[in-house]
């Protein structure tokens, strides 16, 4: 339960060996390959070493193809699958066959190449339908499109805006070109669209005339036979290109047997991607690769025996001081707070030269939660719900983290929820008084005298409940001031622990003392004035002249407030008690109003429900203030970086180990 020892890496090999080492390293999956640019702006490094080339534009490529491709499969030929399906498993040196890689490119590209003429087909029909669409107002013009009249008429074919008085069109028609017909072919919420037949004589005081209407002539692209012909022609050309796409998307669909191949191969390029991205950190010569990283100090040994296999020399040494901030963070714990990893990566990880917060973090999470939720049928089914998924999908580390920090708070609900009697809130008594008003098995808190008697309840023991969470709060942030005691005395540093922890706790000890009048000398409480002597003298001491004041001023100001507020915080432990377990009667008292045991039931069901979805929410957050707020900020260095070794990481399969 601790921050992992960490070994700095330097190995140097022969550049033939580097493609084998590098399979080696990720077969093992225990060093991470660090930057190497503090090395290249070293003059003698730089003058000796460049960096190595990859191949990681071609496979990222080659990646963005795969996934492509996956989506477009799982789109059109949805595989049908179980809730939280478990990851199929498959060995290592199955995942690592370069053939099978081959073979999932080479569906990947059928695929895509498929959806790509899909594609094609799609715009090509959305093109036809618009060019439909714009011919379907002149279908009741019988002339040709490409018409333009004889050598003594002339053909006009245009429009005039929705609002164009066609009666004064047709009168200034008559007035300035004699011998036109105007015919409305249509119109539309915007346009009218005339066919206009003039003599060649009066064309241009016809077109002049036309166009003080807004008459525009249409565009017809170079079309030739009649309107209706022309619909016809693309209807039935919009037909085939339909026909066409729907026959792309049953050659994929024939594919829906392959969906877990595709998925293997994204697997198996992700390993590719891993190692070419490790080659652009490596450094090369023309007959010696160069590696600089960290190792785990429990996986020393493992990764010894890997590189005996090859002809090259390494060194591990431990991290100097200075390269603190470099080391990367892995965290060691047991089955217990190991779910605390979630709460402390969404923070951030500890410092190297820091403390692990989560073994002393998860008994005060874990138990804040369960005094917020309360609830018996809540817990059971935060640990029925978290056990099923862990079993059914078998997650990764994160994830599996994730749900079972909701299993420990699910069992935390369920305890504290039977030591307040609530099960779905008082849904038992509820219906009990439904069924059986006069059975006299009820007792006066919830209860139920043949069974358990709660030790109390948030209704009628809320001030008992205030109290508890102020005293736990209390414990939880002397035991963040203890952990910075320690780490300061480790580190030398006795006199700041003096002066910034035990002096507070001699205060805080004092002012209890001083309430029940034990220590008093004269009425004058002893402890205490030797506290407040102590903060004097600690608070002052690193400044000079007026300063002491202000420094002693600030210190009082901001130790007291900063104390009290803090400590305040934790009643919303008791708020959120005492508002899950109203809002659950609530629902439940509204549900016994009809009298009809499975409306009741309908109603209490659903409205705890939504008690439990919003109490998930309210506790999760409210408790991860208490911690990253009230509790790191007395002793918790942050600043790590994560561990992220060269290693074989899937999404879709697990990978079965493989001894070499």
């Amino acid at each position: 339960m601790s921050i992992v020892k960490m070994k700095h890496l330097r190995l140097i090999a022969l550049e033939e060996d580097k493609s084998a080492l590098l399979a080696g390293l990720l077969h093992v999956g225990c060093v991470e390959i660090s930057e190497p640019s503090h090395l290249l702006e070293d003059e003698d490094w730089a003058g000796l070493l460049h960096r190595d080339t990859s191949r990681l534009p071609e496979a990222r490529a080659w990646q963005t193809e795969l996934k492509q491709a996956l989506d477009t499969l799982q789109k059109i030929a949805p595989q049908k699958g179980g809730l939280f399906p478990p990851k199929p498993p498959m060995e290592e040196r199955t995942l690592l066959d370069s053939a099978a890689l081959e073979r999932g490119m080479d569906l990947a590209a059928e695929i895509n190449s498929h959806a790509k003429t899909m594609g094609q087909l799609s715009a090509r029909e959305t093109r036809l339908e618009a060019e439909r669409l714009s011919l379907l107002p002149w279908e009741a013009c019988d002339l040709p499109l490409e018409e333009r009249g004889t050598r003594t008429t002339a053909v006009l074919l245009g429009t005039v805006p929705r609002g164009a008085d066609l009666n004064a069109l047709t009168g200034a028609l008559e007035e300035n070109a004699p011998a036109c017909a105007v015919t409305v072919l249509g119109q539309d919420s915007e346009q009218q669209y005339l066919e206009v037949l003039c003599h060649r004589a009066v064309e241009q005081s016809a077109l002049e005339t036309l166009r003080s209407f807004g008459f525009a002539f249409a565009q017809m692209k170079e079309l030739t036979g009649t309107a209706k012909a022309n619909i016809q022609r693309l209807e039935a050309e919009i037909k085939k290109a339909q026909a066409d796409r729907e026959a792309q998307r049953e050659e994929i669909r024939a594919l829906r047997g392959r969906t877990d191949e595709l998925k293997s191969c994204v697997d198996r390029l992700a390993q590719v991607v891993a190692t070419e991205s490790a080659k652009e950190d490596l450094l090369v010569s023309g007959s010696v690769v160069y590696l600089d990283g960290w190792v785990p100090v429990p996986e020393v040994a493992a990764l010894e025996r890997t590189l005996a296999k090859y002809d090259c020399a390494w060194e591990l040494s431990e991290p100097d001081p200075e390269e603190y901030p470099q080391v990367p963070i892995k965290l060691h714990n047991n089955i217990f707070s190991r779910c605390m990893n979630t709460i402390t990566e969404m923070y951030s990880l500890p410092a190297y030269d820091g403390v692990d917060p989560n073994p002393l973090m998860a008994p005060f999470f874990i138990l804040f939660f369960g005094m917020m939720m309360a609830d018996m049928g809540y817990g059971l089914l935060m640990i029925l719900g978290t056990q099923f998924i862990l079993k059914k999908s078998q997650p990764k580390e994160g994830q599996r983290n994730f749900y079972e920090l909701f299993f420990w708070c699910g069992v935390s609900t369920f305890i504290i929820g039977a030591m307040t009697g609530g099960f779905l809130g008082d849904f038992v008594p509820q219906v009990v008084r439904m069924v059986a008003p006069s059975s006299g098995l009820l007792i006066e808190n919830g209860g139920y005298d043949w069974f358990w008697k709660p030790l109390f309840t948030p209704l009628n023991n809320t001030i008992e409940i205030m109290v508890g969470s102020l005293i736990l709060g209390v414990l939880q942030i002397f035991t963040g001031m203890t952990v910075s005691v320690v780490r300061k005395i480790q580190n030398g540093d006795f006199i700041d622990a003096l002066f910034d922890e035990f002096t507070w706790w001699i205060i805080l000890a004092g002012v209890a003392l001083a309430i029940f009048g034990i220590g008093t000398v004269a009425g004058i409480p002893l402890v205490l004035v030797v506290g407040c002597l102590m903060l004097a003298v600690g608070g002052t001491r690193k400044a000079k002249g007026f300063g002491k004041v202000t420094s002693l001023v600030g210190l009082v100001y901001n130790g007291v407030t900063g104390y009290f507020s803090d400590t305040l915080s934790y009643i919303r432990i008791m708020a959120l008690m005492l508002a899950g377990s109203v809002i659950a009667s609530v629902f439940n008292t509204l549900g016994a109003t009809f009298g009809n045991v499975i409306l009741f039931v309908i109603i209490s069901l659903v409205g705890n429900a939504l008690n439990l979805a919003l109490n998930l929410l309210g506790c999760y957050v409210h408790d991860l203030r208490l911690q990253c707020l009230e509790f790191f900020n007395r002793f918790y260095k942050e600043g790590g970086k994560p561990f992220v070794p060269l290693a074989i990481q899937t999404n879709y399969v697990n990978v079965i180990k493989e001894e070499n």
